[in-house]
């Protein structure tokens, strides 16, 4: 039997309790948005630091300062002199929101077909169990040192994350680090996440009147916040829907097909749809800025009074492209909403949050001792280095903590595996290939 025969009948022994580990996990409503829920996610964090401690791990939860999330760090001694080799996952998870779009309960895992169902399955409760299945895998001989990092606030942003990186910075050191965060190019086909974009959110206000009135007696002299705001939000996209924002950058991506076929399935976009933009489908998505309107408050429609809105607030969305920044992207939009707010509206721009972008040189020998334990582990299949068009703000807070080490992000998900929307589910399949992929990984940084 070779080696990686000999690993997929170990993980086949050790599946059924893994499985169990994770949907214990799955169970706890780690949701950290929700202050009620406080509890638990202190739940989800000792239940972790538990699983790891069972593995003989120095294992603690720790929090930046009161009030801040849990998070898990824990320690084992590899050989002397050999790497070590930090793993990063997080255990909270976003809100269910609202339970009758979900075929399954959100909180209850439930296999079905090829997937396991429920609101942390894969985003990111798979991923510490992947660890630690990676670690029974390689039992009491680990060829390199492990040290845990399992945050508690991912979901929200990661506000105590500098704190803790710089409170922990001698614990958390290492030569490696594994960021399961992210997904594969496909099921049957591995990937490292080489680029991710960054974030901007503001909230936009546009007033005209400072209250309401009568439609009849003041429409088609006073423009209404609705129809100003509208104007505005249409000022930011020509007719081809490209980004108009001046002084955004943009970039080049990957030379990867997208199929068509691909692209329709896991958007959800409905027949006869048209794509915006300009650009290969591949930069649209990675590597150039794009904006989207993801929030907008206005009178509903049943209900409304006949009168002029006073004042219209909209959320925008900002993803930045890899080459760019947060500042730069944030100057840009508002010179940008400055200039174009009509009819002498007043104009409010108000920060909500931001992430910077993440660029990664993917060369050197952690990283061919990845791609090779990929290509094991799905059977001969080249891994892509892809570019995700969300965003990991905390990646470019691990880079600049840890400039020496060799970051590699990686993670169970895959284009169908709906993280943050209702259905949320782990293709089981592909969860295997990531468990023997890490082993192999941890394996072969210990041989080098």
């Amino acid at each position: 039997m070779t080696s990686i025969d000999a690993l997929r009948a170990q993980l086949n022994d050790l599946m059924p309790a893994l499985r169990a580990d994770l949907e214990d996990l799955v169970r706890i409503p780690s949701v950290s948005a929700d202050p009620a829920r406080a509890g638990e996610v202190r739940r989800s964090a000792e239940k972790t630091r538990e699983l790891f401690a069972a593995e003989g791990f120095d294992a603690e939860v720790v929090t930046a300062y009161e009030g801040g999330a849990p998070a898990v760090i824990a320690h084992k001694a590899g050989p002397a002199g050999a790497p070590t080799v930090l793993l990063y996952a997080h255990h909270d998870v976003q809100p269910e929101n609202d339970h009758a779009e979900w075929n399954t309960p959100p909180f209850e895992p439930t296999e079905v077909g090829d997937r396991l169902y429920g609101r942390g399955s894969a985003d990111d409760k798979a991923g510490i169990v992947a660890h630690l299945a990676a670690i029974r895998l390689l039992g009491d001989d680990l060829p390199v040192g492990v040290t845990l990092f399992i945050e508690g606030e991912e979901e929200t942003g990661s506000e105590s994350l500098p704190a803790l990186l710089e409170q922990n910075a001698a614990r958390l050191r290492a030569d490696v680090i594994v960021i399961a965060d992210s997904g594969n190019w496909d099921i049957g086909v591995p990937a490292l996440t080489t680029s991710l974009r960054g974030l901007v959110r503001v909230d936009v206000e546009v007033r005209t009147l400072t209250h309401a009135v009568h439609s009849g007696m003041w429409g088609g002299l006073a423009p209404d916040a609705l129809m100003t705001i509208s104007r505005l939000i249409a000022s930011l996209h020509d007719d081809a829907g490209n980004l108009v924002v001046e002084g955004l950058v943009g970039g080049p991506a990957a030379d990867v097909d997208y199929p068509e076929e691909r692209l329709r399935a896991e958007s959800g976009a409905i027949p006869g749809l048209q794509w915006i933009g300009s650009g290969s489908a591949v930069e649209r998505l990675w590597t150039k800025p794009a904006l989207s309107v993801t929030g907008l408050d206005a009178p509903k429609v049943d209900g409304a009074s006949n009168t002029l809105v006073p004042a219209a607030r909209a959320k925008l969305s900002l993803r930045v492209a890899p080459s760019d920044t947060t500042a730069n992207a944030l100057e840009c939009l508002t010179r940008h909403l400055e200039k174009h707010v009509p009819w002498g509206a007043e104009l409010t721009v108000t920060l909500v949050d931001a992430g910077e972008a993440t660029q990664i040189e993917a060369s050197g020998p952690a990283y061919d001792v990845a791609r090779e334990a990929f290509r094991q582990a799905w059977d001969g299949t080249e891994p892509v280095d892809m570019g995700v068009g969300g965003s990991i703000p905390f990646i470019a807070e691990f880079l600049g903590a840890f400039p020496e080490a060799s970051v590699l992000v990686t993670g169970v998900e895959d284009p169908d595996t709906r993280a943050h929307g209702a259905n949320e589910g782990l293709h089981l399949a592909e969860f295997e290939r990531v468990c023997i992929a890490e082993a192999l990984l941890l394996r072969g940084l210990g041989d080098r």
